[in-house]
């Protein structure tokens, strides 16, 4: 049978557009996979020039550290590799959300509970362990200094929206999930107004601004916060369980130094930890939390909460210049400092580029502090809710917003100093734990200089002993490195080069308790926080060389694997995500 020249040519339309449709349902059903990036370069500018010149999504821009957080595939994230003004990628994990369940219809905030109800006479007993209820009595109470808290938000319950004077202390709320702004005295973005929402569904952020800056007055007259004065800025990173991301975390860092001046920001609460991936310098969260110290703001760090074994520092606790935090607990008896003893939980160093870590440790033992019974962690843990928006909660991120509460108290007596100045004077007021003996009862892997103590750090006029030897502006341009004195022996003890009395056999944490004491004299000042020029950044043969001329030939003698391909393990599709301290016991 013939056909004529049109029917033959409907015949390949028809083919072709057969074909056409089966290559649409192809490219329909099976779509190319992206994954998020950090994606850093040169520039700011140059970075975003050629992530839009492959018409990929941008999610983040991260000034901070000259970089974007992008969705890419994989011959877009080749050909990056590849573009002169690209220098690193690095994974990035997606947040995942999860509704936060209404119990009994009750509104978020509403406990049902009153003041009444609080278990005993309603105070926290930890401002007065740290001696900053003497210093409250004084007018020294954070006034006058605005705090960021980078976690899962804050909620507008008593003693959070106002200060001790019942003026309005929140200055600003920014969710950095949504790159959405709040503010109860004018217009950014879409919301005018948080004093009636509740922006954290987690709690763990409004726990940790309770530990801090709580301005609620207990039954007998004592302020549940360490500084009860201070001014207050939120920035939401994790969602109701926890979670965020790098580009999350980095965007909330980034937004908090663009806005430093507009909002006098001179402290960083993180109360979170990830599982070092890099040495500190390589990785993306430590670069913008250094370019946040360099810019004047006192961050404080918490240790992690999966000590006691050593080298168990996360990120961004491991950055040498910042002050990281343990935990220490009263063992339920405050008016008894016998029997006071580090938290098991609480992670211990060195870092595995030889700083002791942590600085100090502060208490993190069943705090009891500010939370709405509608938020996650009391929903997951309601044996801990106490009631009247209390909750019990153990952790090193509760011992950080102490020692934030701290800094601000510091900044109130002192506006002008530096970061560096904050961090040798809180950690020159702390007191070590001392055996029987009079020695250290711990290693200063585990508790650094100490417990600290609020009166002492503030009235002790001491500005030059901590962060010696480093640089932190040659370490952001990446032309100068650094390491500290922590290295280990044949025997896999840990000790401090050039020092002697340092020992430390990794034997877990003691479950004696001790007295903190302020009578221990430390050898050699505080040179144990020194750090030394880091002299091949690519982890070669040449170690640390240290400046009185001491040559590590064989960098440091660590037996547990942990030196990284080419200084990192971030690769192609290696996801990193960000959280809150993981839960632990009540100690």
């Amino acid at each position: 049978m013939s056909h004529s020249r049109s029917q033959k040519t409907s015949l390949i339309v028809a083919t072709l557009a057969v074909a056409a449709g089966f290559v649409a349902l192809l490219s329909t059903t099976e779509p190319e996979i992206r994954t998020s990036y950090i994606v850093q370069g040169t520039s700011l500018d140059a970075v975003l020039a050629a992530v839009n010149a492959l018409d990929a999504e941008v999610t983040h821009e991260l000034a901070v550290i000259r970089a974007v957080a992008a969705n890419l595939t994989d011959n877009e994230v080749e050909t990056l590799r590849a573009h002169a003004a690209i220098n690193r990628l690095y994974g990035n994990a997606a947040v995942e959300t999860a509704g936060k369940p209404n119990k009994s219809g009750k509104e978020a905030g509403d406990s049902g509970t009153t003041e009444e109800d609080m278990p005993g006479d309603g105070y926290s007993e930890f401002p007065s362990l740290v001696e900053a209820d003497t210093l409250h009595d004084q007018g020294i109470d954070g006034w006058g200094v605005t705090v960021a808290i980078i976690d899962s938000g804050i909620y507008s319950g008593p003693g959070i929206t106002q200060d001790r004077y019942n003026m309005d202390r929140i200055v600003y709320v920014y969710d950095a999930t949504t790159d959405v702004g709040y503010t109860g005295s004018g217009s950014r973005r879409e919301r005018t107004d948080f004093d009636e929402f509740d922006i954290d569904d987690s709690g763990h952020g409004s726990h940790v601004a309770g530990v801090g800056f709580s301005s609620k007055l207990s039954n007998v007259g004592k302020y549940n916060g360490i500084a009860p004065a201070a001014r207050l800025v939120a920035v939401k990173v994790f969602d109701a369980d926890g979670r965020g991301t790098y580009a999350d975390v980095i965007r909330g860092v980034d937004w908090i130094v663009a806005n430093q001046q507009n909002h006098q920001i001179r402290v960083l609460n993180m109360s979170l930890s990830a599982t070092p991936q890099s040495h500190y310098w390589d990785d993306p969260l430590n670069q913008a939390v250094m370019a946040a110290w360099n810019e004047g703001i006192v961050v404080v760090a918490s240790a992690g909460n999966s000590g006691p074994d050593a080298q168990s520092i996360g990120v961004p606790g491991n950055v040498p210049y910042v002050i990281t935090v343990g935990a220490m607990t009263d063992s339920y008896t405050p008016a008894d400092g016998s029997d006071d003893k580090l938290a098991t939980f609480s992670a211990a160093g060195p870092t595995y580029e030889g700083f002791v870590k942590p600085e100090v440790v502060a208490p993190g033992g069943h705090i009891m502090a500010s939370m709405s019974d509608q938020d996650q962690i009391a929903i997951d843990y309601p044996n801990f809710y106490l009631g009247a928006n209390f909750f019990e909660m153990s952790g090193t991120s509760q011992a950080t917003a102490v020692v934030s509460g701290i800094a601000a108290l510091i900044l109130q007596m002192e506006p002008g100093i530096s970061p560096d100045a904050v961090k040798c004077k809180i950690m020159k007021g702390a007191r070590p734990a001392l055996d029987a003996n009079g020695g250290l009862a711990y290693s200063v892997f585990q508790q650094g200089a100490g417990m600290v103590n609020a009166y002492d750090a503030v009235f002790d006029w001491t500005h030059d002993c901590a962060n010696n030897g480093l640089d932190i502006q040659a370490d952001i341009a990446g032309t100068r490195h650094f390491g500290g004195r922590a290295n280990q022996d044949a025997n896999g003890d840990y000790y401090l080069m050039g020092l002697d009395g340092y020992l430390w056999s990794n034997s877990g944490v003691a479950n004696d308790g001790y007295l903190w004491s302020n009578g221990y004299l430390w050898s050699d000042g505080y040179l144990w926080s020194d750090g030394y020029l880091w002299t091949d950044s690519d982890v070669g043969a040449n170690g640390y060389l240290w400046s009185d001329g001491y040559l590590w030939s064989n960098g440091y003698l660590w037996t547990n694997g942990y030196l990284w391909s080419n200084g990192y393990l971030w690769s192609n599709g290696l996801t990193e995500s960000m959280s809150i301290n993981t839960w632990v016991n009540q100690e």
